[in-house]
C-alpha cells in the first residue's frame, strides 16, 4: 500500500504564495507520475500539475506561469509552488501518485492524499 501525506495549505491573500508538499510512503517499488489536482467547492476535481519520472510536465492552462511542480525522488516527495495566487485558486488540493508496490511490481495504480485546503482571500 502507498500512503500520501500533504502539507502546506492555508489562507493567503491574493498575490501571495504557498508551497504544498506531499510525501509518499509505504511499500513502494516504483513511482511514475506525481502531481496535484484540486477541487473547488461545488465543482469537479481537476488536474493542476503533473510531473513524470522522465521529467515531462503537464499544467492546467489556468496555472501556467504561476505554479511550478517539482519532485525529490530520493524522498518520494512532490511539491507545488504556487505564486501570484488568485481567489479562483481556492480549493482542496489533492496529491496524486502513480506507483507500483513491492507486491505489484510493474503494475501501476493511482494513489491519493487526503487533501489540503487552500483559501485565497483578502
Amino acid at each position: 500500500q502507498v500512503h500520501l501525506v500533504e502539507s502546506g495549505g492555508g489562507l493567503v491573500q491574493p498575490g501571495g504564495s504557498l508551497r504544498l508538499s506531499c510525501v509518499a510512503s509505504g511499500s513502494i517499488f516504483s513511482i511514475n507520475t506525481m502531481g496535484w489536482y484540486r477541487q473547488p467547492p461545488g465543482k469537479q476535481r481537476e488536474l493542476v500539475a503533473a510531473l513524470a519520472s522522465a521529467g515531462s510536465t503537464n499544467y492546467a492552462e489556468a496555472v501556467k506561469g504561476r505554479f511550478t511542480v517539482s519532485r525529490d525522488n530520493a524522498k518520494n516527495t512532490v511539491y507545488l509552488q504556487m505564486n501570484s495566487l488568485k481567489p479562483e485558486d481556492s480549493a482542496v488540493y489533492y496529491c496524486n501518485v502513480e506507483a507500483s508496490t513491492k507486491a505489484t511490481i510493474g503494475r501501476f495504480a493511482d494513489y491519493w492524499g487526503q487533501g489540503t485546503q487552500v483559501t485565497v482571500s483578502s
